[in-house]
């Protein structure tokens, strides 16, 4: 590392040579911890960097084409313009702020070392918003911490909800799936010119971005892509295509145009981002809104094509698609507490047997399930809602992968693509939030970031989240990108599992309260 900080001169700005032209970032010191410097004590931001030309006019409904070489150095010191548009608050606690202008396939490369040959892991990391929303300009997202202890960051903006995903007859599929790889593309191709190494890449993402990480693991074109990957609360699109036919259908009609490619670029993007909600609901209030989620999963996302993604991510996974590359996942314990919340005084009084039968669980597998979440029973029929959905929607996804992957559930060995497949950790972030009294959906980022002095960390974390958890998780984090091992036995070794609390533990079997949901 010596050498390496030898190398490096920050009174100048630093600049570093893509395929397609010089870029210009700025310099900012990296932040200390607790025990003083890390290996690096600067960082440069590279923000805004155009892997892609606008997703405008011709382009708007197309696959991504690399952008164009420009001549002079291009500065890159602010976000780039991002697909979701100024409006309504954003839909998480999480900072993700919304940027206007065309050129929204862009990617901020977060270094400590750009233009040395210092060969660092990678980490590119997908945001989240549930495939309609969300920002990668969120400063929760700012690699500083992770470029102190010698990680390279790349995070991506890539096009969202119907533009990005939806059905368009006469355009590819998957547009936005298409962004996540021409933007990895673009990573393989550039990255060692920001000290990165393209053969240490790990793929990181949460909720959406989660998701997208585990399409990307299961899908053969992106293999050559990446050599890792790390899931937090992972929402899997894997939207049906009769689903998105249908969805295209309603918004066609609600746009007055035919579902057609001709149909859909004749309205303006912020007539159709207006009409997109409206063709997404299809009646009934918030309960029949995350029954629907329950029961058929998000509405846009995705697609299950046949060509791109031939098959629902678990699926892939237990074929075998991605077993050589190792796997982190997890998700919090209490993912849609906060989605429940307001529903409290409505539901007290309603038995929780009777409220996961309208939740959409067997009433075979209820008891089963009661018996193994004391935790949240005790507190009430409103919490064991909040926890069965968070179990059906997150913490089954990540069971059924590590599952898929290892073949615990079965007693069967997944049938591996190498001849050794790659080992999967599984972790639970169980701290309880003293603003929600629960681990809820978004409260592990800033941990997993090491940024809790960052803004708005108090309206979701309180006033003051342990540092020495940040500590913990962000030092596995780094530790798995780095080495491919977070620290703890994989999930395979007696299935287990991490849980970051305060004090942190390793446990058999976490996720047993989850099983019944498997069958």
């Amino acid at each position: 590392m010596a050498a390496q900080h030898a190398l490096i001169d920050p009174s100048t700005p630093p600049v570093a040579n893509t395929t397609a032209g010089l870029v210009r970032g700025v310099w900012r010191p990296c932040p200390e911890t607790a025990h003083g410097q890390g290996a690096f004590s600067q960082s440069a931001a590279f923000l805004g960097i155009p892997f892609a030309e606008a997703p405008v006019g011709s382009l708007r409904f197309a696959a991504p084409v690399p952008h164009a070489p420009w001549d002079r150095v291009r500065d890159a010191v602010e976000h780039g313009p991002t697909p979701q548009r100024p409006g309504p608050p954003e839909p998480t606690l999480i900072p993700e702020p919304s940027v206007p202008g065309e050129s929204t396939l862009n990617l901020d490369v977060f270094t400590p070392a750009p233009g040395v040959a210092a060969a660092l892991p990678v980490m590119v990391y997908l945001h989240g918003g549930g495939f309609t929303a969300g920002s990668p300009a969120s400063p929760w997202y700012d690699g500083a911490a992770f470029n102190r202890d010698g990680v390279v960051t790349v995070n991506v903006s890539y096009r969202l909800g119907f533009d990005g995903f939806g059905l368009v007859e006469g355009a590819p599929d998957n547009r936005a799936v298409l962004d996540w790889l021409l933007a990895l593309e673009w990573v393989q191709h550039n990255i060692a010119s920001f000290g990165g190494d393209p053969g240490r890449v790990t793929l990181a993402g949460q909720s959406a971005g989660g998701g997208a990480v585990l399409t990307l693991l299961g899908m053969p074109k992106a293999q050559p892509l990446f050599a890792q990957a790390c899931c937090l609360s992972g929402a899997l699109g894997d939207v049906p295509r009769d689903k998105a036919q249908a969805l295209a259908g309603r918004l066609a009609e609600l746009a007055g145009v035919e579902p057609t490619l001709e149909g859909f670029a004749s309205v303006p993007e912020e007539r159709l981002l207006e009409l997109q909600p409206k063709a997404v609901e299809t009646g009934g209030g918030k309960f029949s809104m995350l029954r629907r989620v329950i029961d058929g999963g998000l509405s846009l996302g995705p697609m299950v094509d046949g060509g791109l993604i031939t098959a629902p991510a678990p699926d892939s996974l237990r074929a075998g698609t991605g077993a050589d590359k190792p796997l982190l996942l997890g998700t919090a314990d209490d993912e849609f507490a906060m989605a429940v919340a307001g529903m409290q005084s409505k539901l007290r009084f309603v038995p929780s047997r009777l409220l996961l039968g309208q939740a959409g669980l067997a009433r075979g597998q209820r008891s089963d399930y009661l018996s193994a979440n004391t935790d949240v029973a005790r507190l009430g029929s409103t919490a064991v809602l909040g926890r069965y959905i968070s179990d059906a929607v997150f913490r089954s996804t990540a069971l059924a992968v590590a599952e898929a992957r290892t073949g615990a559930g079965s007693g069967e060995t997944v049938a591996p693509e190498a001849a050794a497949p790659a080992r999967t950790w599984l972790y639970r972030f169980s701290w309880r939030s003293p603003a929600f009294g629960r681990a809820v959906h978004c409260l592990d980022v800033p941990f997993f970031f090491d940024c809790l002095d960052a803004e708005r960390i108090d309206a979701l974390a309180g006033r003051t989240p342990p540092q020495a958890l940040a500590d913990e998780a962000h030092a596995a984090a780094v530790s798995f990108v780095i080495s491919g091992d977070p620290g703890w036995a994989a999930y395979d070794a007696g299935r287990r599992t991490k849980v970051f609390d305060t004090p942190s533990s390793v446990v058999e079997d976490g996720y047993a309260s989850v099983r019944p949901l498997l069958g």
